[in-house]
């Protein structure tokens, strides 16, 4: 058993969750990586780590996901934090929502991770304060039609932080969002892409995956009042785009 600190970061095997997990592990925490498919990838950032451990569940299955959640807390007496970080990103069109793609967005993106945010503050122990992260986007202040049923997920996902700190939160506990703007390439981009969509914010920069996990990082330390949102896109969410930024980067170049 570690004498770590514990972080949670579900998706924790590839992308962006394995940026943050990678971060809180050089920090010195103990890290549980959650992965649904991608074993090798998570034992392998695991086995770089000082200190880790892997963890697979389907978080479209909520009630083994609550699970999971128990096990964590049972095993684990200094758990301080939780990152939802996976995530399903899918395209249905604005005309017609796609009831399939609907359901597991919802279920993935929102009801799960809100589920295991409210079993991780009944159950996780820790001298200290504990945080919940909900990793959600910053289309949540700058929608478009595109992603129709992701963002309808996110936005329900970012509902949950004020609910949380309200309601659900104990007085030295703190639930954030940290909404990131484009940051990796996503869907059908290819990486050339990414170079002309992902600078489509007020300071025409890339934002870089280590940003969002030191954001994550700063986030454990407290320092913001519960129910706050971080946004970490150089800008991009006090823009209004009309169009998400893989097709604007398309039409410009197509003009």
């Amino acid at each position: 058993m570690s004498d770590r600190p514990t972080v949670l970061v579900t998706g924790g095997a590839k992308r962006l969750g394995a940026s943050i997990a990678r971060a809180f592990g050089d920090a010195g925490w103990h890290v549980v990586i959650h992965y649904r498919r991608s074993r090798d990838a998570a034992q392998a950032l695991a086995d770089k780590l000082p200190s880790a451990e892997i963890v697979a569940c389907d978080l479209a299955d909520s009630d083994t996901a609550v699970a999971m959640i128990a096990d964590i807390a049972g095993r684990l007496s200094d758990w301080r934090i939780l990152v939802n970080c996976a995530s399903l990103f899918e395209p249905d069109d604005v005309t017609e929502l796609d009831g399939a793609t609907y359901d597991r967005a919802m279920k993935v993106n929102a009801r799960t991770p809100a589920m295991i945010s409210q079993a991780f503050l009944r159950l996780a122990q820790t001298g200290r304060g504990r945080r919940v992260i909900q990793v959600t986007d910053q289309k949540i202040a700058n929608p478009n039609p595109d992603f129709f049923s992701y963002t309808m997920s996110k936005h329900a996902l970012a509902s949950t932080v004020p609910m949380l700190a309200m309601g659900a939160a104990a007085p030295d506990d703190r639930i954030y969002a940290l909404a990131p703007g484009a940051i990796l390439a996503s869907h059908d981009q290819s990486i050339e892409e990414t170079e002309v969509s992902h600078r489509l914010n007020l300071l025409g920069r890339k934002t870089g995956a280590q940003e969002i996990a030191e954001a994550a990082l700063f986030l454990a330390e407290g320092r913001l009042a519960s129910g706050q949102t971080l946004f970490v896109d150089s800008g991009q969410h006090l823009l209004q785009q009309n169009r998400d930024v893989i097709y604007l980067a398309r039409e410009s170049a197509d003009a």
